[in-house]
């Protein structure tokens, strides 16, 4: 139940003596009182012409899908089925939920939003400021950086621009609007309280801005803007004990966001690759020992044979500090700097050897066959985790023959079903696996059943059971 509680607030007047009026006059305060009282409301602080300006900007989204419910365990009894066979339907119940949008193309009829808003919806509806209900469909979606593109029928409709997100300060007024709880549009404001939030185990690409402009269940994917009215993120998330506000919400930063709408609308997908390194981030301990003066970077620790940068000539302990044209602070940015790259973008990067920079060129290149994401709503008792081929620099490798868990986020089912990175995973319900795309077929087909997995850890080997 949401609860509405009304607070009273008493208006306390303050005597002020300014310089120059005589206290015994009486004149100083009825004369402020007097002019207090007659000040035009248009000459008083608010943000009301620019809440104006943005709204009709800012949609609600109602959705509706289908789900299935796990079956009781009944319907897998052998005896059960001695009486029914294996005729069980699949039981399935409906779901609703809300969210939010922005109009980003008014010419067009398109929306961004976050891809979780949409996720296994089959009906999506839109409803504007002036109360019409339009149908949308979804034009594609990547919940990597959890971003989706809506199109609706581009009737008199009003969007919003775009800032530039990469010139946001901390301490920068903020404006976040959305659809909280459902209740309808609502209008929050803040400041940024950071920038390059990442590390959350949220989404695999994070680089969000933090704010605390009050976000609450249903601002997902709702505007963030600045004091202009310009587009500054998409509202996506929250951290917060009790699933409500606490003054730390997060933001994606529209520039990351655009690049990701700009592919959609073009290809409806998303062709993200690789370069072909794994990197870490550069700490005084590592500049130190490599030789290196700068303070920020992402070093590389191994690099990926047959890879674009194994082709380039980048070397593990390079430590590369700009790419594109553009400061790579950390392993997390450059990360998130290729990830909105498409198969066959060009990269010029600048890594720091032995003291000296080095400017290596490469393009980027697909990702390895090898490696599954098992996220993204394909298995959802595995969500979070990463499967791929076993890295050369794995204590197991050639010594034994699976699936290596490359990557488990934080809080996701994965983790909590006990996955960690560096697991081998050597059979799925008996049958063994030598390839990611073995592993998430196989998982695939069990549905409902349970996941028992062989694993390697360490020296030791076990048998995991995922209900």
């Amino acid at each position: 139940m949401l609860r509405i509680v009304l607070f009273c607030f008493a208006l306390v007047v303050s005597v002020i003596f300014i310089p120059g009026v005589e206290k015994q006059s009486g004149v100083g305060v009825s004369s402020i009182s007097a002019k207090a009282g007659t000040i035009p409301p248009s000459e008083l602080p608010s943000l009301a012409p620019l809440v104006k300006k943005i709204s009709p900007a800012v949609v609600n989204i109602a959705t509706k899908g289908m789900v299935e419910v796990r079956q009781n365990p009944l319907f897998r009894d052998p005896f059960f089925r001695r009486f029914f066979g294996d005729q069980v339907p699949q039981q399935q119940k409906e779901t609703a939920s809300v969210g939010s949008g922005v109009i980003v193309d008014s010419v067009r009829g398109y929306i961004v939003t976050n891809s979780h808003v949409i996720a296994q919806a089959n009906e999506i509806v839109i409803t504007l400021t002036d109360k019409r209900r339009l149908p949308a469909k979804v034009v594609g979606s990547d919940p990597e950086t959890d971003i989706a593109v809506l199109k609706v029928d581009p009737i008199n409709l009003k969007d919003v621009g775009y800032a530039n997100s990469d010139e946001l300060l901390v301490g920068d007024y903020v404006i976040a609007v959305g659809n909280p709880f459902g209740l309808g549009q609502t209008v929050t404001s803040g400041i940024v309280s950071a920038l390059g939030r990442s590390g959350l185990g949220i989404e695999s690409y994070e680089d969000f801005i933090q704010t605390d402009a009050s976000i609450n269940p249903g601002n997902s994917g709702g505007a963030l803007v600045n004091l202009k009215g310009e587009l500054v993120g998409i509202n996506t998330a929250i951290i917060g004990p009790s699933g409500g506000n606490v003054g730390i919400g997060f933001a994606i930063p529209i520039n990351m966001a655009r690049q990701i709408m700009d592919q959609i609308i073009e290809h409806g997908e998303i062709q993200r690759g690789r370069i072909g390194v794994q990197i870490q981030d550069l700490t005084i301990e590592l500049a130190e020992a490599l030789g290196v003066s700068r303070e920020v970077g992402a070093v590389v620790s191994q690099v990926v044979p047959n890879s674009p940068a194994e082709k380039a000539g980048v070397l593990p302990g390079d430590v590369i500090v700009e790419m594109n044209g553009e400061p790579v602070v950390g392993s997390s940015d450059l990360r998130n700097k290729v990830g909105v790259l498409r198969v066959g973008d060009s990269v010029d990067i600048i890594a720091v050897r032995d003291g000296k920079e080095q400017k290596i060129e490469m393009r980027v290149g697909s990702r390895d066959t090898s490696t599954k994401h098992a996220g993204n709503n394909q298995i959802p008792r595995l969500k979070g985790a990463t499967f791929g081929a076993i890295p050369t620099n794995h204590p197991l490798y050639s010594e034994v023959k699976g699936v290596a868990v490359l990557q488990v986020d934080k809080n996701s089912p994965a983790a909590s079903a006990g996955l960690i990175p560096g697991d081998i995973i050597l059979s799925l319900n008996k049958v063994r696996v030598r390839s990611a795309e073995t592993l998430i077929s196989l998982a695939k087909k069990a549905k409902d059943d349970p996941l028992l997995l062989n694993l390697r850890r360490g020296n030791g080997a076990f048998f995991l059971l995922i209900r």
